[in-house]
């Protein structure tokens, strides 16, 4: 099923998303109608709270992007309670869009390395290093689990920038071509 992408504004979006009891009734579903929500909307990873739930949990398929990135070929995870354990000192500067923020586009310095821990969808623990854009993509959805978004992380006069921007997809004046809900309904 095709959930509604919540849009920046919405409260959930700056909760701190609860721990995943691995027993959460109807996680298989949820994780299905979060690929096929984030397939739907065009992206490559989706976090709990941007469908409304707040949880710990994001999905990710960088396959779409293993061209021009190919450390993201075959990039699938289901990402429980994941927790980003150590991040490299080197960062890169690259573009980042977002569904909760449609048409917002700007670079953010993300580190170019971390190691992630997580429980996957079949209730094993996993612990991997994920490098460059497939790691940027990790940073994203995490942040969304500690209600951060990606324009938190942007230099101070960009953020002003895009202050216009963002408050018209908080009053719902933004157009997507995917099911969305923003603050006021």
């Amino acid at each position: 099923m095709i959930l509604p992408v919540y849009l920046y504004g919405h409260p959930i979006l700056r909760e701190e998303a609860q721990e995943v009891p691995l027993d959460y009734p109807s996680l298989t579903e949820w994780v299905s109608n979060m690929f096929a929500t984030m397939y739907h909307a065009e992206g490559v990873g989706l976090a709990a709270p941007q469908v409304g739930l707040s949880l710990r949990l994001v999905v990710i398929d960088g396959d779409p992007l293993a061209e021009t990135y190919p450390e993201c070929k075959g990039f699938r995870r289901v990402m429980i309670n994941p927790v980003i354990l150590r991040s490299s000192r080197e960062e890169v500067v690259l573009e980042e869009g977002c569904l909760s923020l449609p048409g917002i586009h700007e670079k953010v310095p993300r580190a170019r390395q971390i190691e992630v821990e997580y429980t996957d969808e079949h209730g094993q623990g996993c612990r991997e290093v994920v490098s460059d854009f497939a790691a940027r993509i990790v940073q994203h959805e995490c942040e969304h689990l500690n209600g951060i978004v990606f324009t938190d992380n942007i230099p101070a006069i960009r953020r002003q920038l895009t202050k216009g921007k963002l408050n018209n997809i908080a009053k719902g004046n933004s157009r997507c071509r995917y099911k969305t809900r923003c603050a006021g309904r």
